[in-house]
């Protein structure tokens, strides 16, 4: 089964430096159809104004991957971690027992992201951060594990969580196919472009979820990158 959820369905928020869109709903009154699909709880479109960014806050018992789509992000926390994030990088953040961190935009031009937030399969254990840089030409036609929780994905961030992170860039006229099985779930996002899923279009900023089937075709339509969370 595909649902669709399209961009102008998506919760909104809007606090002048910080312009959200939800691709689940993060609070009681958002949207019922957009409910968690299994560990996956978050996925928030996130535009930061120059200059501006998230003060030093905490959180616990959560896998933060963050993928960044424009722009410089800026990180530091209270394990000393600090880095620079490029568009097309990838930020993981297991916040076990307690972590406090602020994320920033260090660039010169509105940072857009994508935060993906995943529960963890157990509760507790050591924070721990990590950064990675995925050049978009190794996901040329293809799927690339980007974060991952399972052992024998190489080259992947580890999070500890049942799912996984992945990205592909793709060309107008290609076609992939994902296979998920029929018992997993996936959460595909179009960072930009146009494709079909198994013959349902499906447009620049939307979202689908994958439920239930054992196969996603997917035809794209133009230039497109994709990311997407199978989340077990």
């Amino acid at each position: 089964m595909l649902t669709h959820r399209r961009w102008e369905s998506l919760d909104r928020g809007d606090l002048g430096w910080l312009r959200a869109k939800h691709h689940f709903a993060v609070s009681a009154d958002g949207n019922p159809a957009h409910a968690a699909l299994g560990p996956l709880i978050v996925w928030n479109d996130d535009e930061i104004a120059v200059g501006s960014g998230f003060p030093m806050h905490g959180h616990r018992d959560m896998e933060i991957i963050t993928y960044v789509r424009q722009g410089l992000l800026g990180h530091r926390d209270t394990l000393g971690s600090e880095g620079t994030i490029h568009a097309g990088d990838v930020q993981v953040m297991s916040a076990g027992t307690g972590i406090r961190h602020a994320e920033f935009n260090r660039g010169e031009v509105p940072l857009k992201l994508y935060q993906i937030w995943l529960l963890p399969r157990e509760a507790g254990g050591k924070p721990a951060w990590g950064t990675k840089q995925f050049p978009k030409g190794d996901r040329s036609g293809r799927f690339v594990v980007l974060a991952s929780g399972f052992a024998g994905d190489e080259g992947a961030l580890p999070i500890r969580a049942d799912a996984r992170v992945l990205g592909a860039m793709l060309k107008a006229g290609e076609s992939v196919r994902y296979e998920p099985g029929t018992a997993r779930r996936a959460y595909l996002v179009v960072a930009s472009g146009r494709i079909e899923v198994n013959g349902e279009p499906v447009g620049p900023l939307d979202g689908v979820a994958i439920t239930k089937i054992a196969a996603a075709q997917i035809s794209v339509l133009e230039d497109s990158e994709l990311v997407m969370v199978d989340a077990g």
